[in-house]
């Protein structure tokens, strides 16, 4: 059965009026993803502060979020910028420096976004530690991590709209004609990987967040983290076999591509941290 339905839609939401400035869907989804993101984290430090007999918690919460989702929100920018760069698109920016600057013509790569984000929390935890005693890095990761499941999901949706990181060739009945893709040709059913992975990552923001809620004291801290790691770039490794190759610095016939191999770090290291929890409690 070969899928009937077709997916076209504009690019821009709309434009703002007298300067015609254009806002895309991608544009608002990644917002509503920092956004929803920021209320999440907001909310797990409220509690956290609670629970610590803090003066004031919602306010003490709110100014540490305030101040990490600067660091936070620079880190994925720039994070996401470089890994496109240099993983993805290297042959063309070596002859084109200037460009790499153009993050407005598109270009991240999620997995550059993770590694910077990790080097900013570090940076964070020990600039804020004195003014936050209960900030450790694991504490804000675990809250950071329910927060990027779900950012995650909203960016895919992004994806969806633009019609880019389009799915191989499929003839299941929920396959998707786009009639402009960025890399792919027009008209074929392909799976519909973006909505795949967004459904994959709010589930999985959802579940984390349960079990903090629920066992989230009595795990400990790095728990979340590891989970995490392990489950979402797991996924992410399977997901990538129904992908369209993506432009990369591997060749079209090696065995793995790009977004594979840069995921298998990320998921040894979500091993290690559920073995460093289960060997803490030994």
């Amino acid at each position: 059965m070969i899928a009937a339905f077709v997916w076209d839609p504009d690019r821009i939401l709309f434009k703002i009026p007298f300067i015609h400035y254009p806002i895309t869907w991608y544009g608002c989804f990644f917002a509503l993803g920092f956004m929803v993101g920021y209320l999440i984290v907001r909310h797990i430090f409220t509690e956290v502060f609670k629970k610590e007999d803090v003066t004031n918690p919602r306010e003490e919460a709110t100014l540490l979020v305030d101040r990490f989702a600067v660091v936070a929100a620079f880190s994925a920018v720039v994070g996401a910028r470089l890994g496109y760069v240099f993983f993805y698109g290297w042959p063309y920016y070596r002859e084109n420096l200037l460009d790499i600057f153009k993050v407005w013509q598109g270009g991240l790569a999620s997995h550059g976004a993770a590694l910077m984000v990790l080097l900013g929390i570090v940076y964070f935890v020990r600039r804020q530690r004195k003014r936050f005693k209960q900030l450790s890095f694991f504490v804000l990761l675990d809250a950071f991590v329910i927060a990027t499941a779900f950012a995650a999901g909203c960016i895919r949706l992004g994806n969806f709209m633009n019609q880019e990181i389009t799915g191989i060739p499929t003839t299941m009945p929920w396959g998707v004609k786009f009639l402009h893709p960025m890399d792919n040709v027009p008209g074929i059913s392909l799976h519909p990987v973006q909505l795949y992975e967004s459904l994959f990552y709010f589930f999985l923001s959802g579940v984390l967040y349960l079990i903090w809620r629920i066992r989230g004291k009595e795990l400990g801290s790095g728990f979340l983290s590891g989970c995490f790691f392990l489950a979402l770039f797991s996924f992410r490794f399977l997901i990538e076999f129904f992908k369209t190759h993506q432009g990369e610095l591997l060749s079209s016939d090696f065995p793995l591509r790009m977004g594979q191999l840069l995921s298998i770090p990320f998921m040894i290291l979500g091993l290690a941290l559920l073995l460093r929890r289960r060997f803490a409690k030994a």
